[in-house]
C-alpha cells in the first residue's frame, strides 16, 4: 500500500474541487428538481382527480 499517494497536493486539490462542486452546485440543483417534481406530481394529480375535499 502506497501512503504517499494520499498526501499528493494535486489529488487533495482535485478532491476539494469535487467537494465544492457537489455542495455548491449539485445539492441545490437536486433539491430544486425534487421539490419541482413533487409539485408537478401534486398538480397533475389534482388536475385528474380534482382538489382534495373534506
Amino acid at each position: 500500500m502506497d501512503t504517499g499517494e494520499a498526501h499528493d497536493p494535486q489529488r487533495k486539490q482535485e478532491e476539494l474541487r469535487s467537494f465544492l462542486f457537489l455542495t455548491a452546485v449539485m445539492v441545490p440543483v437536486l433539491s430544486v428538481i425534487i421539490v419541482a417534481g413533487y409539485g408537478f406530481i401534486v398538480w397533475m394529480t389534482q388536475l385528474i382527480s380534482g382538489p382534495p375535499s373534506h
